[in-house]
């Protein structure tokens, strides 16, 4: 059962922010701390209907931003507040995308259909067939399995694989194992009750049967994707004074809030 010991619901943000905020009790973004089988998560709602969700992977110079520090300064140049982010996917040690990678509706990166044989436990979180890809377009937002969006034929304008997938049409994965010792902290998002996004990122190790049910269960996400665990894991919210940093050096492709 989902409990909130610590509950910080922003209903319009301005709870946090304060009433004086005209920016913060307008926006879209709806956050929270919560606590799901004994560890502690932040959750945040958006609806990609109405909402200015963007991915941001390399600033003007062509180099990938790394951190949200730089992603909201290139926000604010142009007059505009990045109020959200978080990691949005895996990387290469370049910062590049693993997987598809679709910005303003131009494919940077292709769709990766590498194939890793092995027993479970061998292959990379990426590789845990079926991964999937997170997309929005005109309609919203879709979460499918890569090897069902490669037989999409409509145009996306935002995309980013990562892998496994956690929650597929509210099934888990096949590859998790209730009670599992393979714990880290972990991030995802899911296509939830109404059309809603949730973002959720756990700031205590969790294994993936357990972040998977937090989806299903508790969030009602009938799909849901893994984006990236331990030192991969970040997440920015001003309001709760919370912005991440990759002990990678920095991540590669990010969501952001645009407001």
């Amino acid at each position: 059962m989902l409990t909130i010991p610590r509950l910080l619901l922003i209903a319009a943000i301005g709870v946090l922010a304060g009433a004086s905020s005209p920016a913060a009790a307008d926006s879209a973004l709806s956050c929270r701390t919560a606590d799901f089988r004994d560890v502690p998560y932040v959750v945040c709602t958006i609806d990609p209907r109405t909402a200015g969700l963007q991915l941001f992977w390399k600033n003007n110079d062509g180099r990938p931003f790394r951190t949200f520090t730089d992603v909201a300064a290139s926000v604010a140049a142009g007059g505009k507040t990045l109020t959200f982010a978080m990691n949005a996917g895996m990387y290469t040690d370049d910062y590049a995308p693993l997987g598809l990678y679709i910005e303003d509706g131009h494919e940077l990166r292709p769709v990766n259909t590498q194939d890793i044989k092995g027993p479970a436990g061998s292959i990379p979180n990426f590789y845990k067939k079926p991964n999937g890809v997170f997309y929005l377009d005109e309609a919203g937002a879709g979460i499918v399995s890569a090897d069902v969006f490669v037989k999409r034929p409509k145009k996306v304008r935002f995309a980013t694989q990562s892998g496994p997938m956690l929650v597929i049409k509210g099934e888990f994965h096949p590859a998790f194992i209730v009670g599992s010792k393979d714990r880290t902290r972990r991030s995802g998002v899911g296509l939830c009750e109404d059309g809603l996004l949730r973002f959720a990122i756990s700031d205590a190790p969790v294994n993936f049967h357990d972040f998977a049910a937090l989806f299903r269960d508790e969030l009602k996400c009938d799909d849901a994707l893994f984006l990236d665990g331990g030192r991969g894991a970040g997440v920015f919210i001003p309001v709760l004074d919370r912005e991440d940093w990759s002990w990678h050096g920095g991540y590669g492709p990010m969501f952001g809030l645009v407001e």
